[in-house]
């Protein structure tokens, strides 16, 4: 989301994102969104759970028909996700109450071409055809918002969506980038990140030419112990100094 103000305000013609490559290029990564799927239900007292309408056992139904979904693979960047990781009922603490809402939340790893209407259609589907099914089903599926505090007191905020991007080896700003790192000694393996960044938006939202060249593994990136090597650090320097004078030659 910040990265969407830095670039309507620098407007870059090319980006190169510093996270860790372990000195290789990166070319393209898988996207992520953050889904969420809510379920309705009616409260009651637990002591007479028919009078209302539990959300969790309604969720659990949605739960097992969203993992029955088949999802696309991509020959470089690898296997589409849709992975759950939260579910919360209300109220909460139940306190002999029959929920009638619940959430869960899915991470979705994103591949190239896919857009919030391909995510979220297979869900809407599997919620329509619940609902034709049972009378008391009743559920939606979104992408859930986030907002954050910056350090000048301004607000950001956003839906969670940031979608995949991939550059073929012969683009010309890829052959330049790796080019340069040759000619600094660096010898890269081009490859995608199997992260997110904001190469999202930078390549898969603004189409604004992007590759990933940094320092330090990428299984270091934020964990307690991160650390780089002091030689990686200073190959990276000498990386970044040949591919600006490479692309600008």
């Amino acid at each position: 989301v910040a990265s969407r103000k830095i670039s309507a305000r620098v407007k870059p013609d090319y980006v190169v994102i510093g996270e860790a490559s372990n000195c290789n290029l990166k070319i393209g990564q898988r996207g992520r969104a953050e889904i969420l799927v809510e379920t309705f239900g009616k409260p009651a007292h637990s002591a007479n759970p028919e009078k209302g309408i539990n959300a969790v056992y309604k969720m659990n139904k949605l739960i097992e028909a969203i993992r029955k979904l088949k999802l696309s693979t991509h020959p470089f960047l690898g296997d589409g996700i849709l992975e759950l990781t939260d579910i919360k009922s209300s109220p909460y603490p139940g306190a002999s109450v029959v929920p009638d809402y619940c959430r869960a939340t899915f991470d979705r790893r994103l591949l190239v071409g896919e857009t919030r209407e391909s995510v979220l259609k297979p869900i809407q589907d599997i919620i329509k055809k619940l609902e034709g099914e049972d009378a008391e089903f009743k559920a939606k599926v979104s992408f859930s918002k986030g907002k954050e505090r910056c350090y000048t007191g301004n607000e950001i905020e956003g839906e969670r969506f940031f979608p995949g991007w991939l550059y073929d080896r012969k683009d010309e700003f890829v052959e330049k980038a790796y080019n340069g790192l040759k000619k600094a000694g660096i010898d890269p393996e081009i490859t995608h990140y199997s992260f997110c960044t904001n190469g999202s938006h930078y390549a898969g939202e603004a189409g604004i030419k992007t590759i990933g060249f940094g320092p330090s593994k990428e299984n270091l990136a934020h964990t307690v112990n991160e650390y780089i090597e002091i030689s990686q650090l200073t190959k990276a320097v000498e990386g970044y100094y040949t591919i600006v004078k490479e692309v600008l030659s």
